[in-house]
């Protein structure tokens, strides 16, 4: 027998993983991630914690073995990063890029282990790891003690709720097991940690090379008295969800025939029961539970981490995105909230501009705003900034197009915690935690008016609608809008043109065109437009509004159908050679910053109501779109 096998458990030597993951079923469940600079030996830790309280498979040390002799770093000894370094990059450069998990498993308890990456560019998959732990293992290089990012993946452990941190000082073997290293270590963490709120801190001196304090104490540091690793991750008690209210977001509505209504989802938190009073968030109604379904059928009882079906006693509105919430203690709805927002992606925060913003099961628009200030990291305390880049941590007033139902991330991560999505690309760019509501609306309520939308449009005799005319400068979208509103005006219509020149002179004239600036022109242009469409009005708006995402925030202000999108489609070849306005020469001698097609881009529609070739005659574009407007008005009608 090899002397992996050896080592191993029978039951993991069988490969009897059903009967192993029985065995443990009724124990408690501790997450705990690993993180710190890059190089401090996180993955070697985690391989060590798991070969030494024998959770490695039979075949799993054949292959570290075989691994270990061909890329490893150790020589002829086994190379534990291996356990837990997958992806052949990682392998490659001896860094880990991607989240590895591992479940094991010890007489006292089950883990679920995930090794976060070091280096800064991937901050954001150290996010993604923190995100559904209870405890973090700081690791610190004794040799090089605190750094930069030790101090970045502190701030995010303390963001993301994390309450239990233990620093393990590592490679303790090659710094002769001093314990004046140690301590000098500890204090200097322990000053930092302190003045960012993080006040339960487990010092250990270890090395994840020789095992020392991980499983077994470490005879060569009889000066350290404290617990291993391995038994204070035993040993430490974490609050668990069950502790706190009853919250259910609704994923799925359960109609399968006529005769059946339920809602389908995880219990986020806190428990319920047959007969209990619930409420319905954001709706505000009221219940109570007349069954509770499980995965094994019907059940009296459901607590957090568990997928129910719950049948309500009452017919009752209530919709993918609802929360279903302890009747006495519901979360709370709002649709501006300050929260600390880590950035994650290449291109900056565009205060102004819309972002898709999931939380649990709701998905919403939100704008944010300039950061009230930026985390930082390396000196300390806080600094002023316009946006937030790479990586920055900041906190951002936010929001939202809609109430949201959420609480604040300290009493729970499931309807506190919420990503950022780019609306063109689809890539998550930041991750949020709510700190607190903005009051501003608890006194400002929408007035009731007798003479309503339709009202003002059946007036009018028309449907309102917004034609939004976007192209390069120079492509002809004014002198188009122009005689469209002409031509409208002379069948009875009635019209208003907003130009994107003539609205700088008044509305916009305290904005420049930096990308900030173009968002924020934009959203007051679309808001303007919605107003005067609620007036029953036809709103023509000229525009270069170069940004796809700021386009789509003003269609998601309009009700379907009224925002209509016409791409003057104008290659920048024939733009410039126009140039009515000699503003492509002031570029090109660098006399205008940040415009349009020269040193900042223009996102063309991917799928307008109306494309116009800018080739074609003004007047012909014109008679295109009046008869496209009429056509629709009938079809309204």
């Amino acid at each position: 027998m090899s002397a992996a096998h050896a080592y191993a458990p029978d039951a993991l030597v069988a490969r009897d993983i059903d009967a192993y993951l029985t065995r443990h079923a009724a124990k408690s469940m501790l997450r705990f991630i690993t993180c710190g600079s890059v190089d401090d030996g996180k993955s070697t830790l985690i391989g060590r914690l798991l070969y030494d309280s024998r959770a490695v498979f039979a075949d799993q040390l054949d292959a570290l073995a075989a691994d270990s002799a061909r890329t490893g770093t150790q020589g002829t000894n086994l190379d534990f990063a291996l356990l837990v370094d997958g992806l052949s990059a990682e392998r490659e450069q001896g860094i880990t890029i991607d989240v590895a998990y591992r479940f094991f498993a010890t007489p006292a308890r089950k883990f679920i282990v995930a090794d976060t990456p070091g280096h800064e560019q991937y901050t954001r998959n150290m996010v993604t790891g923190a995100s559904t732990a209870d405890l973090a293992v700081i690791l610190v290089d004794a040799r090089k003690g605190v750094l930069a990012q030790t101090r970045r993946h502190s701030h995010l452990v303390q963001l993301v709720g994390i309450r239990h941190v233990v620093l393990a000082v590592n490679k303790m073997d090659l710094v002769g097991h001093d314990q004046a290293t140690f301590d000098a270590i500890v204090a200097d963490y322990r000053d930092f940690a302190r003045s960012i709120g993080i006040d339960r801190i487990t010092a250990i001196p270890l090395s994840g090379l020789t095992g020392a304090n991980i499983v077994d104490p470490a005879p060569a540091m009889p000066w350290y008295d404290g617990p291993t690793l391995l038994a204070h991750l035993e040993a430490v008690e974490v609050a668990a969800p069950t502790d706190r209210p009853f919250r259910m977001p609704v994923q799925w509505v359960n109609r399968p025939d006529q005769h059946f209504r339920g809602f389908s989802g995880l219990v986020a938190a806190g428990g319920v029961a047959v007969g209990d009073e619930v409420r319905i968030v954001p709706a505000g109604r009221t219940t109570t539970v007349a069954r509770i379904l499980g995965p094994d059928g019907e059940r009296p009882r459901a607590d957090a981490g568990t997928s129910i079906t719950l049948v309500l006693a009452d017919e009752i509105d209530c919709a993918r995105g609802d929360v279903i919430a302890a009747a006495a203690s519901p979360p709370e709805v709002a649709d501006a909230f300050v929260s600390t927002v880590v950035w994650m992606d290449a291109a900056p925060l565009v205060p102004g501009r819309g972002y898709l913003l999931k939380l649990a099961t709701q998905t919403v628009v939100a704008t944010l705003q300039p950061p009230r200030h930026v985390v930082d990291v390396t000196a300390g305390g806080t600094r002023p900034a316009a946006t937030l880049a790479i990586n920055d941590i900041g906190v951002v007033e936010v929001r939202t197009d809609r109430p949201l139902v959420f609480e604040r991330y300290a009493d729970g991560a499931a309807l506190g915690g919420f990503i950022l999505i780019d609306r063109e690309t689809n890539a998550t760019v930041a991750a949020g935690m709510i700190d607190e509501p903005v009051r501003r609306a608890s006194n400002i309520h929408w007035q009731q008016v007798d003479v309503t939308r339709a009202a003002h449009a059946a007036q009018k005799g028309q449907s309102p609608r917004v034609l939004w005319f976007t192209g390069l400068s120079g492509s002809g979208k004014s002198t188009i809008a122009n005689l469209v509103e002409r031509r409208l005006h002379a069948l009875g219509r009635h019209t208003f043109l907003l130009d994107g020149d003539n609205v700088r002179h008044g509305l916009n004239r305290d904005l420049g065109f930096s990308e900030t600036d173009r968002v924020e022109n934009i959203r007051r242009v679309g808001e303007v437009a919605h107003l005067m469409a609620d007036a029953g009005l036809i709103v023509l708006t000229a525009f270069i509004s170069p940004f796809a995402a700021d386009r789509a925030m003003v269609r998601d202000m309009l009700p379907a159908g009224e925002f209509v999108e016409i791409f003057v489609d104008a290659p920048l070849a024939v733009a410039e050679a126009r140039d009515p306005k000699g503003l492509y020469a002031k570029a090109r001698a660098g006399l205008i910053a940040d415009f349009t097609g020269i040193d900042s881009p223009y996102e063309p529609p991917a799928a307008p109501e109306l494309r116009i070739d800018a080739r074609e005659s003004a007047e012909a574009a014109a008679e295109r779109i009046v008869e496209y407007v009429i056509g629709v008005w009938s079809h309204d009608l």
